[in-house]
C-alpha cells in the first residue's frame, strides 16, 4: 500500500513539474527576442531572431558557441529558436533565385568563408535537427568582413538601392553580409495590379500614381496608359471618375513615350481647357514647351496670366514661349518686364536665362 501511494505521489509530482514548464508567462531571456521588418521597394523583409551577447567571449573561435564547419551541426545564426527570414515576393540572394516565403536561416562557418542556408523547414529549436539534404532550399557562399564591435548579435540593412539591399549579421567584430535584390519592375507592377483591385480602385490618385511610376521607370507603358485613363474616366459606369490636370498630364507623357503624337495632341487640347490652379498651369505650360507644343502653351499662358496677373513665373514661361516661337526680341523684352516683379532670390537665375537666350543656348529644364 505504501509503495502504491509513493508511486502515485511521484507521478503527481512529475505531472506537476511537466505542467509547470508549459505556460504563457513572460520570463526575461538572456538572449532577447528581436523582430525586424524592412521594405525593399514593395517587398517586405522580416527577420526574427534571438540576440546573444559576447560576454567577453571569443565567440567566433569557440566551437561551443558557434560550431565550425558544420561539426557537429550548422549554427542557428542567433540563439534559441532558429533565426527566420521572410520575403513577401520572390527575391535574389547574391544573384540566386529564392521564392517568396519564410525560411529558417542557418550558417556553416569555415574560417572567413561562410555558407548561408535558407531552409524551408523553418520551425526548429536551433539547428540540432536540420537535415542538410532535405530541408535546404538555397545555399549561398559569402566571405566575412570586419566591422565595429557589436556586443549583441544583430542584423543590419546596409547599402540601400532602389532594387537591392545588403543584410548583414554583425557580432563582435565580424560581419556576414549577403545581398537581397528584386526584379523591381516585375514586383512593383504585380503589386499595383493586386492593390488596384482593392480599396484603391475607388481612388483616381492610385491609378494615376501607378501609371506615373511605370512611366518614370519606362516599363509596362501600355497598361500604364490604361491606368491613366481609368484615373480620368473612372470604373464601372464612370464611377469615381476624376478628369483633372494631374492625370491628363500623366496621359500626355505616356502618349509621348508611346509615340502617339496625334492622340497626345488631342489630350493636350483637352488639358488646356481644364480649370486649374496657378501651380498646375505652371507645370503644364513648362511641359508643353518641353514637348514643343508652343501654340498650346501660348494659349494656356495668355488665359492664366489674365486670371493670375501676380504670377510672375507664368510671365517667365510666356517669355520663354516667345523664344521657342523664334521671336527672341519679344522674349527679351518680356524678360525685362518679368525682372521687375521677380523675387530677389530668383533674379540671379533670371539673368542666366536672359544670357542663355541672347546666346541661343537656353534649354528649358526637366520637370
Amino acid at each position: 500500500m505504501k509503495r502504491i501511494t509513493l508511486t502515485f505521489l511521484l507521478l503527481l509530482f512529475i505531472e506537476h513539474i511537466s505542467e509547470a514548464q508549459f505556460h504563457t508567462l513572460n520570463i526575461p531571456q538572456i538572449s532577447n527576442h528581436v523582430y525586424e521588418k524592412q521594405r525593399l521597394a514593395v517587398t517586405d523583409i522580416s527577420i526574427d531572431y534571438s540576440s546573444p551577447s559576447t560576454n567577453n567571449r571569443d565567440v567566433w573561435n569557440t566551437p561551443g558557441i558557434i560550431p565550425q564547419n558544420g561539426n557537429p551541426i550548422a549554427w542557428r545564426a542567433g540563439a534559441n529558436m532558429n533565426t527566420t527570414i521572410s520575403f513577401s515576393t520572390d527575391v535574389m540572394i547574391n544573384g540566386q533565385a529564392l521564392k517568396k516565403g519564410k525560411y529558417g536561416f542557418h550558417i556553416i562557418p569555415n574560417g572567413e568563408d561562410f555558407t548561408l542556408l535558407f531552409a524551408h523547414n523553418n520551425n526548429q529549436w536551433g539547428s540540432y535537427y536540420l537535415d542538410l539534404e532535405k530541408d535546404i532550399t538555397l545555399r549561398v557562399n559569402v566571405k566575412s568582413e570586419a566591422c565595429s564591435f557589436s556586443e549583441k548579435l544583430d542584423y543590419e540593412f546596409l547599402n540601400w538601392q532602389e532594387n537591392a539591399v545588403t543584410i548583414a549579421l554583425e557580432w563582435a567584430e565580424k560581419r556576414i553580409p549577403f545581398e537581397v535584390s528584386v526584379d523591381l519592375n516585375k514586383t512593383v507592377v504585380e503589386s499595383f495590379r493586386s492593390e488596384l483591385r482593392g480599396i484603391n480602385t475607388y481612388h483616381w490618385q492610385a491609378w494615376n500614381d501607378a501609371a506615373n511610376w511605370c512611366l518614370n521607370h519606362n516599363t509596362n507603358l501600355e497598361e500604364a496608359l490604361a491606368w491613366a485613363n481609368r484615373s480620368i474616366n473612372g470604373g464601372y459606369n464612370g464611377f469615381a471618375a476624376n478628369r483633372n490636370t494631374t492625370n491628363l498630364i500623366t496621359k500626355i507623357r505616356l502618349q509621348k513615350a508611346l509615340d502617339r503624337t496625334t492622340e497626345m495632341n488631342a489630350t493636350i487640347d483637352e488639358a488646356i481647357q481644364i480649370n486649374m490652379d496657378v501651380n498646375q498651369a505652371n507645370y503644364l505650360s513648362i511641359m508643353l514647351l518641353q514637348l514643343g507644343a508652343v501654340d498650346q502653351a501660348h494659349e494656356l499662358l495668355s488665359r492664366e496670366i489674365e486670371n493670375n496677373p501676380e504670377a510672375w513665373f507664368l510671365k517667365l514661361n510666356q517669355a520663354i514661349a516667345y523664344y521657342y516661337s523664334g521671336n527672341k526680341k519679344k522674349s527679351l523684352k518680356a524678360l525685362e518686364q518679368v525682372y521687375r516683379v521677380t523675387p530677389e532670390n530668383f533674379k540671379a537665375r533670371l539673368d542666366q536665362i536672359k544670357s542663355e537666350i541672347e546666346n541661343d543656348t537656353y534649354k528649358i529644364p526637366s520637370i
